[in-house]
């Protein structure tokens, strides 16, 4: 199974410039995902991160991943309504390599647990099929708040 952005964008409250899935390129219900974000100078967090030396944010690698976590549970079928997705923990996160404009970032999840209605995944983050990062992801689902809306 295969997604465009604008599926993606259907899935996901997400949006520029904290949208950070471009595609999904698979999905077995019960097993995994894959994900891929493309990965240009025209991100806003290269003007900070760092000037005269872009490199992407791990924090940001790891949003990468539980973003598509989170296409995962709607694939699957188990969200309703309009719930959005919560982090509630990550474990053992490491950054292996830096990750560089021009790199397209790989991003698969295993699904470890669901329990309770918390997802635990083990993502991976690769470029060229070496891996730059990992960890273990817990998220769960709630109904978006009202508040600040008007």
């Amino acid at each position: 199974m295969q997604l465009t952005i604008q599926e993606i964008m259907a899935y996901l409250p997400h949006r520029y410039p904290f949208l950070l899935v471009d595609r999904i390129s698979d999905f077995v219900k019960g097993e995994k995902i894959v994900g891929v974000k493309n990965v240009t100078i025209n991100e806003p967090f290269f003007q900070g991160h760092f000037p005269g030396h872009p490199i992407m944010p791990g924090v940001l690698i790891i949003e990468a991943m539980a973003q598509v976590g989170g296409i995962y549970a709607h694939l699957a079928g188990e969200v309703e309504g309009d719930k959005v997705p919560y982090f509630v923990g990550i474990d053992q996160a490491r950054f292996r390599k830096p990750v560089l404009p021009g790199n397209v970032l790989r991003l698969e999840l295993t699904l470890s647990s669901l329990r309770r209605g918390i997802y635990t995944f083990a993502g991976k983050a690769y470029v060229d099929d070496k891996l730059v990062a990992e960890a273990e992801l817990k998220a769960t689902f709630a109904a978006a708040s009202a508040e600040g809306k008007t």
